[in-house]
């Protein structure tokens, strides 16, 4: 194998103090930014921290940091078949998504300079410099989902994002529950889960520099959620990273291969892994068998 016991070791670490100063200063400006805005004051709106750092799955060559700026007051809603937005006594919104954007564009470039600035096409991207690390801003309305629990509660709902891309596609998700499950899975796995995700994102990082994998397909999100799904007694079983890496790719391999992921849901569980996503299971079975080859596990896959 190419990569020793030591190596991975290193690589389940997070990020070192340094970088961590500098991801806590990217969040502290962005949310002064916000503060600060005149345009702002009178919304309601919840900044926090969403993706690999608030998932306390990032490594050490990996420190760039999301944000959701979220705003309440105004929101997206999933309503149970037959009902709409009177059964539950909301009114429609006062600001649309697109004024809602252009308003906290214009406090990022204030804050951070029109050069540092720039339009994504699923998140405002602010430049990295000595002070701070690189920070993707998601601009979303909060969703309240009473589709998924059947609920006619207008106080009982899933709490999730939306967000509409420059492309025009809505984007749904569901950041803090996939937090909340995160950590329950790294408990249940004496805090092996998330050191796992941490070992494979270096890998893929590795993969992608090297162009052995599809940056855009396999994705930083579908790496963590993959390891969601291998079973906890994979993660626990074995007493060094070398094995768990090896039994880990077997399982996921062949789990794709029998169809047995058809279920999979992401860290969420409110969206399928695999259902009307932007990769299918052969890229993921494909990434694996690469993953294989490059660990120098050899060629076999069970």
């Amino acid at each position: 194998m190419i990569f020793d016991e030591a190596k991975l070791k290193s690589w389940c670490l997070p990020p070192s103090s340094t970088e961590q100063e500098k991801i806590n200063n990217a969040i502290n400006m962005i949310k002064s930014a916000i503060d600060g805005s005149q345009e702002l004051e009178d919304l309601d709106i919840e900044i926090f921290v969403q993706g690999s750092f608030a998932n306390n799955t990032n490594g050490k060559a990996s420190s760039d940091v999301d944000v959701c700026i979220m705003l309440k007051s105004t929101f997206f809603t999933e309503y149970p078949a037959g009902l709409s937005r009177n059964d539950y006594g909301f009114v429609e919104g006062t600001i649309t998504y697109e004024d809602y954007k252009k308003l906290i564009l214009n406090a990022l470039i204030k804050k951070f300079g029109s050069s540092n600035v720039r339009v994504g096409n699923k998140s405002i991207k602010i430049k990295s410099n000595s002070y701070h690390v690189e920070a993707d801003a998601v601009v979303a309305f909060m969703l309240k989902n009473y589709y998924l629990i059947n609920s006619r509660n207008a106080d009982k709902y899933i709490e999730g994002i939306r967000f509409i891309s420059n492309s025009g596609i809505t984007v749904s998700n569901y950041p803090k529950d996939h937090i909340a499950n995160g950590i329950q899975k790294n408990n249940a796995t004496n805090y092996g889960y998330k050191k796992l995700v941490r070992i494979f994102k270096r890998l893929r990082n590795e993969m992608v520099d090297a162009g052995l994998a599809d940056g855009e397909k396999i994705t930083s999100f579908l790496i963590e959620c993959l390891v969601w799904n291998v079973p906890n007694n994979i993660i626990t079983g074995y007493s060094n990273w070398t094995t768990i890496l090896r039994q880990a790719i077997i399982y996921l391999y062949n789990a794709i291969n029998d169809n047995k992921h058809l279920e999979w849901g992401e860290v969420s569980e409110h969206l399928y892994l695999f259902k009307a996503r932007k990769w299918t299971d052969e890229d993921a079975k494909f990434f694996l068998l690469n993953l294989w080859k490059y660990t120098g596990y050899g060629d076999e896959s069970n």
